[in-house]
């Protein structure tokens, strides 16, 4: 069922209103979806997982948002970006903010993604928990207009924190909503909010902020690193760039060191046939992930990098095991290596 704008302005209200919400379990749309649940409207809320999100990195961000759509009573649906996020960030239509971040292009596949939802279960409106001027890049007129019109939702999309300060949506002009129930919040202080959660006992949001680890300037070279130097990228490939320390070795080698125990049992979870597993011989250490097609030369070299950010002395050869994920001979080789130096691992770390 396709959104029909002249019909949905010509139809008489529904005795209960449907809305799609855009929840990622930060304050801002716990905040929009609060609103909207105090007006009696049903929700169904959308959790869009990506990732670079960074509101719980041991969970994961779906389990913020399952959380607060528990405490706000409203039915929640995980939806996962990743499978179409590569070509965003290989091309984005608007580009990059201030580093590998393409917001627009992002919240652009967001509404489309939502505006199915929408179709499907028969909604009114789209609500989200944007904020007029907090966000330099995604959160002003002329991007939502942007947004809006190239996702196929001009017009549907409420934002009930700021919707005071807006022109009238299409819902407000057909009277499903009320321009009295709409807020004036606008800039990036995040006061206004967090007296409204207090007044509304909201206490139930850990991750406040919200976050995207495109924006952190020390992640971005890892991004694009991965889009310069491999043709076919999957979703496994995304969620190994949030871990460990990265070392390109050539053109199609990287090596992966992880720096905690909880790293290491990431790293070994995330590897796939092919890839290389190394660690240190019976002594404490980290687990190192080559993957690429490395020679000999190069797993050598992945070696020594591994035996650098041993518990070894740095100035004596080191035992390092090795194993080839899904390979044909289960017992792990050995690789005798002195740790590389310091210039080393500068000139070599992503």
């Amino acid at each position: 069922m396709a959104v029909d704008i002249m019909a949905f302005l010509n139809g008489a209200a529904d005795a209960q209103t449907k809305v799609i919400a855009l929840l990622s379990g930060g304050l801002d749309s716990t905040l929009a979806v609060k609103l909207m649940k105090e007006r009696s409207i049903d929700v169904l809320a959308l959790n869009f997982v990506s990732p670079f999100c960074l509101c719980d990195r041991r969970k994961g961000c779906a389990s913020v948002a399952k959380y607060a759509g528990r405490r706000l009573g409203v039915r929640v649906r995980r939806v996962s970006l990743s499978a179409d996020y590569v070509e965003v960030l290989r091309n984005p239509k608007h580009g990059y903010g201030g580093n590998m971040n393409p917001c627009l292009d992002c919240r652009i596949l967001m509404f489309k993604r939502a505006k199915g939802w929408m179709e499907k279960e028969g909604a009114s409106f789209i609500i989200t928990g944007e904020v007029l001027g907090q966000r330099p890049m995604s959160q002003h007129l002329r991007a939502w207009a942007v947004i809006e019109r190239e996702s196929g939702v001009e017009g549907f999309v409420v934002r009930p924190l700021s919707g005071g300060l807006l022109p009238p949506t299409l819902p407000e002009r057909r009277g499903v909503i009320k321009r009295e129930w709409l807020l004036k919040i606008r800039g990036r202080s995040r006061k206004p909010q967090m007296r409204l959660a207090e007044e509304r006992g909201i206490d139930y949001c850990p991750c406040p902020a919200g976050g995207c680890l495109l924006t952190d300037p020390s992640f971005a070279p890892r991004v694009k690193d991965l889009l310069a130097h491999c043709q076919t990228i999957l979703v496994n490939d995304l969620n190994l760039l949030r871990y460990g320390r990265h070392f390109r070795l050539s053109g199609t080698t990287r090596a992966i060191v992880g720096r905690s125990q909880d790293e290491n049992l990431r790293l070994q979870k995330l590897a796939r046939a092919g890839d290389v597993l190394l660690e240190t011989r019976d002594r404490p250490g980290p687990i190192t992930l080559l993957r690429g097609s490395p020679v000999r030369d190069e797993l050598a070299l992945a070696g020594r990098i591994h035996a650098r950010y041993s518990d070894e002395s740095w100035d004596r050869q080191v035992p390092v095991g090795y194993r080839v994920k899904g390979g044909s001979d289960c017992e792990p080789k050995c690789l005798l290596v002195s740790p590389a130096s310091r210039e080393e691992i500068e000139q070599l770390r992503v």
